[in-house]
């Protein structure tokens, strides 16, 4: 309770020292967090709680002064130098293909639900159920960072150790936030012991564990989930390519790429993506997404949450479970329900998740005479009762170059359950998605287009049938979390080879 009446104050003050202009957004979530029940949620929702973003000056020039930072290489070996020891004492001889796994993450269960917290935790479990000790840790200050009151050092989920990083005060600057994170880190890794640090998006987990590498000579493997330039300039047309933000923060992750001993990502476009930018292709490991076991039974009844949520017993229900962000395309989805109701085909939508443009997506809906149900964020447990109301899954995102490049988890976990799937014909949703077979393809950014295939499986149950037979099977076979997290052995045994083949000591 101390360190969170301390840090928060400290975390509003530096927030108005970078710019005095964030003060009324600051009040305005601080009050919402304050009023309960609906006025209290509708407040949070409103677009004067949306947080003003960073001066794009300050942004630019800490990603310049993690540029210009170069760590010295130890003159002397590192403490138990290929395997974590407490400072002073033996080296354990842990192995990478068996030893314990430290992540480093950005935000993680229980404070923070979505598709990254959700692949850690069924990294960790899939991890931990093939015998591996796997621990987690946040990023500096999280949960506090983001307002949310929780100063626990430690929390488990499912047996999964979630440590968090938080000192008294954050700190300055960006260089020093990196070394506060080792520091903090330095005294997990003397507990766990880890043979391997595990990093994953973005570049700032990754520095902390390239800088305990640097002090305890521990590998280091980073997992890209995606790109942060891409995911910038995808939400705001006034963003460039050109823009010396997006310019230096791409070569900040390519620069952590680089500097890891191996590298693992979604897809294979992904792949490609990292290969393309001079990263050599045999440290590149592909691990995609996958859903736990539990997705593969029969979905639940339903029955009650159909009338709950005012949802006719007959109604044909498409929607999808989400963050609501630009690039997910749900304005198409809703331009298309209209063009079906015109047509003489209504139907419901079924949004299930939260984000910046709920409010807008909600005006379009109700602009257009759409029935759409907004149900904001559900608990994990109850995700496959949402399923359980579809029809179809949609997944309309943008020809945006990180949709073309990002694979999402919601989809798998939606065709798990049987549901067919209907998505943009993008290259990393051609990876899941099979035309005909596991599900459709249709052009992004195209309301007609989507509205013909939604018709189309309106009056085809049987072939939605099918499809979503053909699709749970193929995650039965190729996607649950125990398949893929396999693929973590070979990446941790290269990173250990490489690190060991890299260090100044080694020679």
């Amino acid at each position: 309770m101390l360190k969170k009446s301390v840090y928060l104050p400290g975390l509003a003050l530096r927030q108005l020292r970078d710019d005095p202009a964030r003060a009324p957004r600051l009040a305005v979530r601080m009050l919402a967090r304050a009023t309960p029940g609906r006025p209290g949620a509708r407040l949070a929702r409103s677009r004067l709680a949306v947080p003003r973003p960073r001066v794009v000056t300050r942004e630019n020039a800490e990603l310049r002064a993690l540029l210009a930072h170069d760590p010295p290489v130890p003159q002397t070996p590192p403490a138990g130098a290929g395997a974590a020891a407490p400072a002073g004492g033996p080296a354990r001889k842990a192995s990478p293909a068996d030893g314990a796994v430290l992540q480093f993450v950005t935000n993680a269960l229980p404070n923070t639900n979505a598709g990254y917290t959700v692949r850690t935790h069924r990294i960790a479990l899939a991890l931990r159920a093939q015998g591996r000790d796997v621990h987690v840790a946040t990023r500096l200050g999280y949960p506090l960072s983001q307002g949310v009151g929780d100063a626990r050092p430690r929390v488990d989920v499912d047996g999964v150790a979630y440590h968090r990083l938080l000192p008294w005060l954050p700190p300055a600057d960006p260089v020093r936030a990196i070394e506060r994170g080792a520091d903090l880190a330095e005294r997990i890794v003397d507990e766990v012991r880890p043979a391997v640090l595990h990093a994953v998006s973005n570049h700032h987990n990754a520095a902390v564990a390239l800088e305990l590498r640097r002090r305890r000579g521990l590998p280091v493997v980073y997992e890209v989930r995606g790109f942060l330039e891409d995911s910038w300039l995808s939400r705001d047309p006034s963003h460039r390519e050109t823009d010396e933000f997006y310019r230096l923060t791409r070569e900040l992750e390519t620069r952590r790429m680089a500097e890891a001993d191996a590298v693992v990502t979604l897809g294979e476009a992904m792949r490609a993506e990292i290969a393309s930018r001079g990263v050599p292709a045999e440290k590149i490991f592909t691990v995609p997404n996958g859903v736990d076991e539990a997705f593969l039974e029969p979905l639940p009844d339903a029955s009650g949450l159909r009338a709950e949520l005012g949802i006719a017993p007959d109604a044909f229900v498409a929607g999808l479970t989400s963050s609501f962000f630009g690039y997910e395309g749900i304005d198409t989805l809703i331009d298309a329900a209209a063009l079906l109701r015109d047509r003489g085909t209504p139907v419901t939508l079924l949004l299930v998740g939260d984000g910046p443009e709920r409010g807008a997506l909600e005006r379009r809906a109700a602009g257009h005479g759409v029935h759409a149900v907004f149900t904001g964020r559900v608990p994990m447990r109850s995700v496959r009762r949402h399923h359980a109301l579809l029809d179809v899954f949609a997944v309309p995102r943008r020809a945006d170059r990180v949709c073309q490049l990002v694979t999402p988890l919601k989809p798998i976990e939606a065709m798990a359950g049987g549901i067919p799937v209907i998505a943009s014909d993008v290259k990393a949703l051609r990876e899941i998605v099979e035309p005909g077979v596991t599900g459709t393809l249709t052009v992004p950014e195209d309301p007609e287009a989507w509205a013909d295939h939604l018709e189309e499986l309106a009056y085809s149950p049987e072939r939605r049938r099918k499809i979503g037979q053909a699709a749970r099977e193929w995650v039965r076979a190729e996607r649950t979390w125990g398949a893929v997290a396999s693929g973590y052995r070979a990446a941790y045994a290269f990173g250990a080879r490489a690190a060991a083949d890299d260090s100044p000591f080694s020679r």
